[in-house]
Order: C-alpha cells, then structure tokens, then sequence
C-alpha cells in the first residue's frame, strides 16, 4: 500500500518525536490536520494534541467529498463523488509542523491523501484527486526525466483589503488607488505589519511589499523557494490574511477582479529550474522556534539552468526550451491560472496590463509571458484565485513538453505588443471567457496530464457548473440592459 509505505518511510519516525518535542515545548493543545481541496480551499479537521502519535501512524479520517469543498451542482448533485463515497486518509507531513501565531494553543499540519486502507480498489493508494501530493509526485517524475532538474518559483499575491458594510459585503476600500504611494501604504500599516508578523512566525520570509492600483490592494511577497513549499506558504499567506481581516473589521479579497477599470489582483509567477542545492534557514522567527526546522528552511544554491550568458537577459538552451512549452500550452494554462468566471473581467479590461496575448519578451509588461531577471521567466496569466499546487504541476508538464521537444519560443518581443500588432505582427490571444479555456484544457494532452487519474474530470466538472451557473443567471446588468428595450 502507498500509505503503508508513505508511513515506514526512513527517518519518519524521528520526524513525529521531534513534531511531539516541539509540541510539549509550545505547550500546543489542538492541531489542524489540513489538506487541499480543488480550488486551494483548506480542508480538514482538528484533534487534540495528545492524539498526535495516532493520527500521524494511522491518519485523519474524513470524506472524499472534501476534496471537492462538499458543495452541489446545479442540479443538486454532490460535485466529484457522490454520498455514499468512501472515505479518505489525510496523513500528516511532520516537516510542516508549526503554530498559529495568533491561536498559541493552536498548530497546524498540511497533510498527504490516500485511498482508505479497507477499500476493494485501490486500497491504501495515493489519491490522484489530491492536488497537492499530485504536485509533490509530478515534481519528483520531472526530476527523474530529467537529471535532477527542479523548479523554484515565487508568487506575487495581489489581494484587496475591503471595508465591511452592515450586510457584512464589501463597502469599497480602505485605501485610493494609487499604486507605490507610501502614504496609502501606511494607512494600511496595521495590516500590512500584522501580516508580516504572522508570516515570518509561520516560516515566511518576507521580502518587500507595495500597495497596489486599486482600493485597498497590496502586495506582499515572500522569498522564491521549491514548488511545494512556494504553494504550501502561499496557501499559509492566505490563511493569514483571512484571521488578519477577522481581526481587522476588514475582508481579505483574492478574487481576481472586484472593480473594474482599475488593476485586477493578479499572483504573477515567477519561475527557474535548477540542479543541486540545499536547504538553509533564512527565516528567523524567535526562540524558542514555532515549529518544526522543515517550516524554515528554503532551498538554496545550485545551479540555474535558466540563466544565459552572465550579465545577460537571453535564458539558456533549456530556459528556452521551457519557455516554449509555456508558449506552446498558454491558452490551456489559461484555464488553471485564471479559474473562476471573474477572472475573465481581468482579461476583458483591455487598457490595464492584462496578459492576453500569447507572446514573451524582456521586461515586458504587455505579453503573457516576460523575462523579469536574467534566469527567471514571469508567467502573468494567473490571479490571485489560483489552486497553487494545480499551477505549479500543470506549469511543469508544459516545461516538460519544451525540453523534450525542444520547442523554440520565437525571438523576444521588446515593443509594447499592442503597437506590435498594429504594425502587422500577428499573435494568438488567450481565452476570452471562462468556456473557452475550459474547451482549449480538455484539447490539451499535455496541460490536462498534470491532472492524472479522475482529477482532471472532477477539476472540468466543477468548473464547467461554475461556468454554467453563472450563464443561468440573470444579474442587474440583464435588468438595466433589457428590461425597457420594448416596445
């Protein structure tokens, strides 16, 4: 069984008694055990720390049904699995151990999800509807296909923090929108401070932050690091943010686009592959430490294979080659890093920097994909709604695709692409509207192979109901549109 092996794994068994020192040092009472759900919800379940030994031998319990956020179709229908479904086996990763820095009774544990050990098929298994074992597994293949390549990637989380009307719904922002101004900036200190706090308490290392163009919309960012743990501290920054706002009076929004005709809250990507390296602690948050060593620690040195020349922006032969796997795969990307309807008003509000057109160049700000550093590519369509774990793995196979192929990018486009395609350039646009990437995902073999087993149906089937509820619905523009048309 894959969960019996996962378990007896070596030097496991001392990773559990150091997670138990730490909790007696911490005086930690409950754990949440938690694992990811298809569209980077946290799901799970807490216990009380004395059950630590047990659940991390034997696993949490729960559903199948909270891979899929326990939610209906539109005919009311369980999405993904249906009720009589059998029941999952989170098993905890000692190595992201770590308390809550504003619960100190309180840790939490990211977990592994496997078939239940009873089950007629597949007893034991890893669950390929697990998106982030399924990054963890894809990232591991990629390695072993390619001479111990890795990827490193950091993200730009753009988000807005929303004032709270009386129906507790978003009553505009804190802030104007005006983008680098330290003046808004500090209007949100409290904020942006706490985060901060809270961040480098649960192995964060953060780096810079800004506030953004539009009301109340910062950016925070934190070091670059292994794909696993850049998703992992992504979905930790949220978690953040969310208590943050709870503690704040004030929503924590991630949606892709709350206003329109100003910047939309994108998380662009930042990417690298490379050979060798270790692990170092580069974040220090206090003695005695609030968790495990793994939580701290980031992958440094090696060698980056999308570096060129030194001093120079033109990437190596394999950083070429990976950037076209991107360009080859942008439009069913497309649908993973742009993931609900509403990010589709990012891509319609021309004007703001959207990504939309399948081109690359150097600091480049109007293509989909730039080279922002020498030995780094930016990928840009993808906001802030983004399943991390599904990116990163879908990401990989595109690479994959453009090293084994060896896939040329084209030259790099210097010009502002729209000045570009005036003077007769012709360039692909990325999808429209939400259908029309889902369509260009379920034509991919390669995109769609990051979803192995029934992943990938169950990511279309939940989107495909997104995307058909939001065309049954009729909204005040209908009303306003048509409600006096005739005669």
């Amino acid at each position: 069984m894959d969960v019996e092996t996962y378990c007896d794994a070596p030097g496991r068994g001392e990773s559990i008694e150091r997670v138990r020192a730490k909790i007696d040092e911490l005086g930690i009472d409950f754990i949440y055990y938690q694992y990811i759900s298809i569209t980077g919800r946290v799901m799970g379940k807490a216990a009380p720390a004395p059950h630590w030994e047990t659940m991390a031998a034997k696993g949490v319990q729960t559903w199948y049904g909270g891979l899929t956020n326990v939610l209906p179709d539109r005919a009311g229908n369980l999405l993904g699995f249906p009720p009589n479904a059998h029941e999952l086996v989170a098993i905890p990763d000692p190595d992201t151990f770590c308390r809550l820095p504003w619960n100190k009774r309180a840790a939490r544990v990211f977990c592994t999800v496997f078939h239940g050990r009873e089950e007629d098929e597949n007893p034991g298994g890893f669950m390929e509807e697990d998106c982030r074992g399924n990054l963890r597994r894809v990232h591991a293949r990629f390695g072993d296909d390619h001479d111990g390549l890795h990827m490193r990637h950091g993200c730009e989380p753009e988000m807005a923090w929303l004032n709270k009307g009386p129906d507790g719904m978003p009553d505009g922002g804190p802030t104007k929108p005006l983008a680098y101004h330290i003046d808004q900036f500090e209007e949100l200190s409290r904020v942006y401070m706490k985060v901060i706090d809270y961040g480098q308490a649960m192995g964060l290392d953060m780096i810079q932050g800004d506030h953004e163009d539009a009301p109340g919309q910062l950016e925070l960012n934190f070091t670059f690091d292994d794909a696993l743990r850049t998703c992992d501290r992504l979905t930790t920054y949220r978690q953040i943010c969310a208590q943050v706002a709870r503690e704040e009076g004030l929503i924590a929004c991630f949606m892709a686009k709350p206003f329109m005709g100003v910047s939309a809250n994108g998380c662009h990507h930042n990417m690298s592959l490379w050979r060798g390296g270790g692990d170092e602690a580069v974040c220090h948050a206090g003695d005695p430490r609030p968790g495990v060593d793994g939580v701290f620690a980031h992958r440094r040195g090696g060698e980056n294979l999308f570096l060129g020349d030194p001093g120079g922006w033109t990437p190596g032969p394999t950083g070429l080659k990976a950037i076209g796997g991107v360009m080859e795969h942008l439009p069913a990307l497309t649908a993973v890093g742009s993931s609900t309807v509403n990010s589709y008003r990012r891509m319609l509000d021309l004007g703001l920097w959207a990504p939309v057109y399948a081109d690359w160049g150097y600091q480049n700000r109007t293509t989909a994909l730039r080279v922002s550093a020498p030995g780094r590519l930016e990928y840009r369509a993808v906001d802030s709604m983004v399943n991390p774990y599904l990116m990163a793995a879908a990401l990989l196979k595109a690479m994959d695709d453009g090293i084994r192929r060896g896939l040329d990018p084209g030259r790099p486009e210097q010009r502002n692409i729209y000045e570009a395609m005036e003077a007769g350039k012709e360039v692909k646009r990325l999808p429209r509207y939400f259908g029309e990437a889902l369509d260009a995902l379920a034509a991919d073999d390669v995109v769609r192979s990051a979803m192995p087993g029934r992943l990938y149906e169950i990511y279309d089937e939940y989107k495909r109901d997104e995307w058909d509820r939001f065309n049954a619905e009729v909204s005040n523009w209908d009303l306003e549109r048509y409600i006096d048309c005739l005669p």
